[in-house]
C-alpha cells in the first residue's frame, strides 16, 4: 500500500512539474522577454540575459522534481565546465537530459529543432536565448563552429533523438564533423538514470516502482584530432571519430549498470 501510495505521488508530482515547466515557458515568453526587450540595450546583451534567465529557470525545474521527491541526482567533474569554448557532448536517456546540462552549465548554447523554434511561446524564448536553428542546412556545422569561436559551451546529443529503449546507440556524424572542422576537443558528458525513466518510448506517467537517481558524470576532454591519420580527408577523420564515440559513450554509459 505504501509503495502504491509513493507511486501514486510520482505520478502527479511528475505531471505537476511539466505542467510548472509549460507555465514557466509561457510566463518568459509572454512577461519576461518584454521586460527584458525594454531594459537591456543591444541584441547581444539581450541574447545572454536571456540565457542566463534560461539557466536559472531550468535550475528552478530540476530542484523543483527533487523537492516533491520523483527524482535524485548527483553530478561528478562538473568543475571541468567552468570554461569557455566548449564542445559537450552527451548521451541522451531521457526527455530532460538537455534541462539538467543547460541548468548548470554558463554560456550553453544548444541545437533546437526546428518545431520547437516555431512554437508560439517556446519559440519566444528560444529565438530570443539565439539557440541555433536545426534547419540551417550545410551552414548548421559553421554555425555551431562560429558559437563555440564566440566562448559558448555548446551541447550536442550525437544520438539526436532519445535512446531506444534497448540502450543500443547510434551516433550520427554532425557532432564529430563540428569537433574535426572546427579543431574542437570534446568534453564528454555520460548520462545515466536508475531506474530507467522519460524514455524515448516511455510516457511520463508510466513511473518506476522507486525515486529515479540521475547521475551525470562529465569526463576528461578527448582530443579530436588524434583521430585524423596523415593525410586524412574531414570526412573520414569524423566518421572514425564519430565511431570511436559511440563506443566510448556506450562502455561509459553501461558501466554501473
Amino acid at each position: 500500500m505504501i509503495e502504491l501510495a509513493g507511486r501514486g505521488w510520482r505520478v502527479f508530482a511528475t505531471g505537476l512539474s511539466f505542467a510548472l515547466f509549460g507555465l514557466a515557458g509561457m510566463l518568459l515568453g509572454l512577461v519576461v522577454l518584454p521586460l527584458l526587450s525594454l531594459g537591456v540595450r543591444g541584441r547581444e546583451r539581450r541574447s545572454a540575459t536571456t540565457r542566463t534567465v534560461i539557466r536559472h529557470t531550468f535550475r528552478l525545474f530540476v530542484a523543483t522534481m527533487r523537492a516533491l521527491g520523483v527524482l535524485r541526482y548527483r553530478l561528478s567533474g562538473f568543475e571541468r565546465l567552468e570554461r569557455e569554448g566548449m564542445l559537450i557532448l552527451a548521451n541522451h536517456p531521457t526527455l530532460i537530459d538537455t534541462v539538467f546540462l543547460m541548468a548548470f552549465v554558463k554560456r550553453a548554447d544548444c541545437i533546437i529543432k526546428g518545431a520547437l523554434w516555431q512554437n508560439f511561446f517556446m519559440g519566444r524564448v528560444l529565438r530570443a536565448a539565439g539557440y541555433i536553428n536545426n534547419d540551417q542546412g550545410p551552414q548548421l556545422v559553421e554555425a555551431c563552429i562560429a558559437s563555440l569561436r564566440a566562448g559558448n559551451n555548446l551541447i550536442i546529443f550525437p544520438e539526436g533523438t532519445r535512446t531506444p529503449a534497448g540502450g543500443a546507440l547510434a551516433f550520427l556524424r554532425g557532432a564529430a564533423n563540428i569537433a574535426v572542422r572546427g579543431a574542437r576537443p570534446i568534453t564528454p558528458a555520460v548520462i545515466r538514470c536508475e531506474p530507467p525513466a522519460l524514455g524515448k518510448e516511455g510516457r511520463w506517467w508510466r513511473v518506476p516502482p522507486r525515486r529515479v537517481m540521475f547521475t551525470i558524470d562529465v569526463h576528461e576532454d578527448i582530443a579530436a584530432h588524434q583521430f585524423r591519420g596523415a593525410g586524412q580527408s574531414d570526412v573520414m577523420a569524423a566518421r572514425h571519430l564519430t565511431q570511436q564515440l559511440q563506443e566510448y559513450f556506450t562502455k561509459e554509459s553501461q558501466r554501473y549498470a
